[in-house]
């Protein structure tokens, strides 16, 4: 599918989502729509991604070449900016889908639903949850393979990154691995999932069970798409829903290099890394007895190479298991912990 995504103001920083497909996703990618940007291309930002031009809006691409618009942006909150209404409403009125990550939920905005009817386009949202999920039983742990959920220190941290790293690397090495989506991006790559953070909270362990058994006898190891982080002051629930419905036999501390204060939340410090292992270890105790076995640090604010393996050394020591920046460097020795 050739896509256009929307980032504007964001690129690349701030676009975890539109990073994320053009990292991993399926996709052939005609450009990216940030009007800070226009005119560069996306590997003056980002070397190791999928290249296209940047755009200032919808309405500077040829549509012929455009299947679909996928907005990469998941500002908190999830809602939606109405300064993309010209850049969605041109997609639609050119005949192209549009694939969201929002909490607001376009297919219930009447005039894109009125375009994408009058145009016959599709509007995928894809933070809109299954109508049929229920609560978990406590049985992911029935099934063959050996699950591995990444956890965080804070939210944007790199869990979803690292969870496609050490699910590719895995299988590039010959074992049979498979991702468990539970967030907007991750569901992008992969095509399918729950969207954990807009299920009913009774529901939320239930949603990540459920994927579980549908993947758990097809594969030996499944990568559990993390989320949020367990001493978040917003998102600690959906943390612990995927941490009890997994229930994981490893668990892969993910933690971005140099952040002392939790994002958006910056009157909150993060605790000491050892009280991290701790809270996850014990939370999941009553449940499937997690452990966290390996770490991964996301370096990319550090430029030299030298100092991004000392920050990586002193992570693995603070945490007294194996550690790597999966994206700088190679997962090989966090990969021979886990596998």
């Amino acid at each position: 599918m050739r896509v256009a995504i929307l980032a504007h103001e964001k690129f690349p920083d701030r676009a975890k989502t539109a990073l994320g497909v053009l990292r991993y996703g399926d996709y052939d990618v005609v450009g990216v729509l940030d009007r800070e940007s226009a005119g560069k291309r996306v590997n003056d930002f980002v070397s190791d991604v999928q290249d296209a031009p940047i755009y200032e809006g919808m309405a500077d691409l040829e549509t012929n070449d455009v299947d679909a618009l996928l907005i990469g942006i998941a500002p908190i909150g999830g809602g939606f900016d109405e300064s993309w209404r010209d850049d969605v409403r041109t997609a639609l009125e050119d005949g192209c889908d549009v694939i969201s990550g929002l909490h607001y939920f376009l297919a219930e905005d009447e005039e894109f639903a009125r375009l994408a009817a009058e145009n016959d386009c599709e509007l995928w949202d894809v933070r809109k949850p299954p109508a049929d999920l229920t609560v978990g039983d406590g049985v992911a742990d029935e099934v063959d393979a050996e699950v591995i959920l990444t956890v965080g220190t804070d939210c944007s941290v790199g869990k979803m990154t690292v969870s496609m790293e050490l699910a590719r690397d895995a299988r590039e090495a010959g074992y049979d691995a498979a991702v468990i989506p539970t967030g907007q991006t991750g569901i992008m790559i992969e095509g399918w999932g729950n969207p954990i953070d807009r299920v009913v909270s009774d529901f939320t362990a239930g949603a990540v069970e459920e994927m579980i058994l549908e993947k758990g006898d097809e594969h030996d190891y499944l990568f559990v798409e993390g989320q949020g982080s367990i001493v978040h002051p917003a998102y600690s629930a959906v943390t612990c829903g995927i941490l009890h419905g997994s229930m994981a036999d490893k668990l892969v501390l993910c933690h971005d290099a140099g952040r002392e204060a939790i994002h958006g939340y910056e009157s909150f410090s993060l605790p000491d890394l050892p009280t991290y292992v701790d809270l996850y270890e014990n939370l999941a105790a009553p449940v499937g007895g997690s452990e966290v076995v390996a770490g991964a640090l996301n370096t990319s604010d550090l430029e030299d190479d030298a100092a991004a393996r000392e920050a990586i050394d002193e992570y693995a020591s603070a945490l007294d298991v194996p550690a790597t920046d999966v994206v700088r460097f190679d997962s090989e020795t966090v990969l021979d912990e886990l596998l």
